[in-house]
């Protein structure tokens, strides 16, 4: 019976085709509106203008919107087709799938339009958050597609074994918080959709950096974040404005390890020094926010003052010497001893306090001169003698012998 009606299905797809009839074409996972038929204890007949009607019966006619026992003859519906012919050559249609397939399809739209799609977290595993979007339909956000301030102290994203167990904690707190996300994969054959916040947030953060770039100007002050530390300098995101604060322009001193003043996360204040490239460059100061050493200096030493110092360091030329807070000098190696030295090792170490002499002071060149032998010079001065009457009558009359003496 089975292969009769197939045939005889087989024969009118045919006939039409060779009397130039139309039929309408259908496919899996279609959504069509057809005419409810017929309705039965059990199933619902449905007329789509195919070469059968459609049959939607069992856990099929179930709808959380959609009540199959209240259709009506004539009632228009929309259905999904699950499978053009069974075997028997029949029509199968769903009422319960047409909610699935219609988010599927807005969610396609979704994707095309690069629209934002809310979700709810569910669960929470080693590599992301389960998310539901809709009944019956599940996604994934990976950890990586996360907003790092949601996870990560600070927004920094980091590594290492102790903050992968900090992470885990923080997803799992999630489940059951509203999630704003884009897609960046949909699958539907699969039932695979991949999804990411970052996407959000980059465009918010990207809207905010305009904003930022449209209003700031060279030698403003902003507030920012330390984001990432390299051996040339930090970055620092200050109003979503991301910029290099360069070893030179952290401090008035010398900077020989970046770690030990910063760390990612911490808060600084930065002075806007550049902005180049339309933006894509931006240079920040935090030394010109400090206190110049050298306008103190200026008013403060004159040459010819001795002041204490420590030696920083020692070099096969001389030593340098720190005076206070990013106040510098070099003792040359021929102002280091009223001896020949041969190396500077031998006189100073590093961490030595010393007394030096100023015997430069170069504003233009932020430098100063120092001498340690001309701190501990001395100028000795011979005591005047108190000369007897008898001593001084003794001078004189020697003095006139050997005056006579000379004329003979």
């Amino acid at each position: 019976m089975a292969k009769t009606q197939t045939s005889a299905y087989a024969q009118i797809d045919q006939y039409l085709s060779e009397e130039g009839g139309k039929i309408r074409k259908l496919s899996r996972g279609d959504i069509i509106e057809g005419a409810v038929a017929d309705v039965r204890d059990g199933y619902v007949v449905v007329d789509v203008g195919y070469k059968s009607e459609g049959i939607v019966a069992g856990k099929e006619l179930k709808s959380d919107t959609l009540d199959w026992r209240s259709l009506k003859v004539g009632d228009n519906i929309l259905v999904y087709v699950v499978k053009p012919e069974d075997d028997e050559g029949q029509l199968v249609l769903s009422i319960r799938r047409t909610q699935q397939a219609s988010a599927w399809i807005n969610l396609e739209k979704a994707k095309k339009d690069n629209s934002v799609v809310e979700t709810t977290v569910v669960e929470a595993n080693n590599g992301g958050l389960i998310v539901e979007i809709g009944k019956d339909i599940r996604g994934f956000i990976p950890t990586s597609q996360l907003d790092a301030s949601r996870v990560y102290l600070n927004g920094i994203r980091q590594v290492g074994k102790d903050i992968s167990s900090r992470v885990q904690k923080t997803l799992n707190s999630l489940v059951g918080e509203k999630v704003k996300t884009r897609i960046i994969e949909l699958d539907r054959e699969k039932n695979r959709i991949i999804l990411s916040e970052k996407m959000v947030t980059q465009s918010r953060d990207l809207e905010q950096r305009e904003k930022t770039l449209n209003k700031v100007k060279e030698g403003d002050v902003l507030v920012g974040t330390v984001s990432g530390i390299t051996p040339f300098g930090i970055f620092v995101n200050a109003e979503g404005l991301e910029g290099l604060v360069h070893l030179s322009e952290l401090s008035w001193d010398k900077v020989e390890n970046i770690d030990n003043i910063y760390a990612v996360g911490n808060k600084v204040n930065v002075m806007v020094i550049g902005i180049s490239d339309g933006g894509k460059r931006v240079a920040y100061s935090v030394k010109r926010l400090l206190k110049d050493p050298w306008a103190e200096a200026i008013s403060k030493y004159q040459v010819g003052d001795v002041v204490k110092g420590t030696i920083q360091k020692v070099v096969p030329y001389g030593a340098f010497v720190r005076i206070g807070e990013g106040l510098n000098g070099l003792i040359h190696i021929s102002e280091l001893s009223d001896k020949l030295v041969k190396n500077p090792e031998d006189i100073v170490k590093v961490g030595d306090d010393v007394d030096v002499k100023i015997l430069s002071i170069s504003s233009t060149e932020r430098h100063l001169g120092l001498s340690l032998k001309a701190a501990h010079s001395k100028k000795t001065v011979e005591p005047k003698k108190e000369i007897s009457k008898e001593e001084l009558a003794s001078a004189v009359d020697s003095a006139v012998e050997e005056e006579l003496a000379s004329k003979e």
